[in-house]
């Protein structure tokens, strides 16, 4: 392995651990306004809060994106299978090209059309809390790089599966 892959690796990894990391800190932080809408709801303890949910919202929006960056680096999202069984590794490699193309072609989507949402969301404010809606409308063109940025990563080691340069697929 080049030393230049080496330092893409550990950046990609270090990358990989922050989302988790956030990803954590988030569903910490969306227990917050649910916790809050409970006690508001179910005792005369506290005034019902409105912005509560909003904020709730807006973590699960993040979460959900998120962890659909950390499953398309685990390789744990869905999958159907279309394709015939593979008899061979070069024919699994292929098999797995097709796909990881196929999620690339929507990461882009995400990444067009998000960037216009995020512009969209940028001249908008919330009403319940006042929060500008760019920072939740750019999870979508965010994810839509970040899932292009890991499947490069897939279709470079598919690519090298196939041509027989390597055994292993983590390489």
């Amino acid at each position: 392995m080049t030393t230049i892959s080496k330092v893409t690796r550990w950046s990609l990894d270090l990358y990989f651990r922050l989302l988790k990391v956030l990803l954590t800190l988030l569903m910490l932080l969306m227990t917050v306004p649910v916790l809050l809408q409970i006690l508001s709801r179910y005792s005369g303890i506290i005034p019902r809060y409105i912005w509560t949910e909003e904020i709730a919202r807006f973590c699960f929006v993040w979460i959900i994106m998120i962890g659909s960056m950390i499953a398309v680096r685990e390789e744990s999202h869905f999958r159907v299978d279309l394709l015939p069984q593979p008899e061979t590794d070069r024919q699994a490699a292929f098999g797995n090209l097709i796909v990881h193309v196929g999620m690339m072609l929507v990461a882009v989507v995400f990444v067009v059309y998000g960037y216009e949402f995020a512009e969209f969301g940028f001249r908008q404010h919330s009403e319940m809390s006042g929060i500008n809606m760019l920072s939740i409308y750019v999870a979508f063109p965010l994810a839509g790089v970040t899932w292009a940025v890991f499947l490069l990563e897939r279709i470079v080691v598919d690519a090298k599966r196939i041509s027989g340069r390597s055994q292993d697929s983590e390489t």
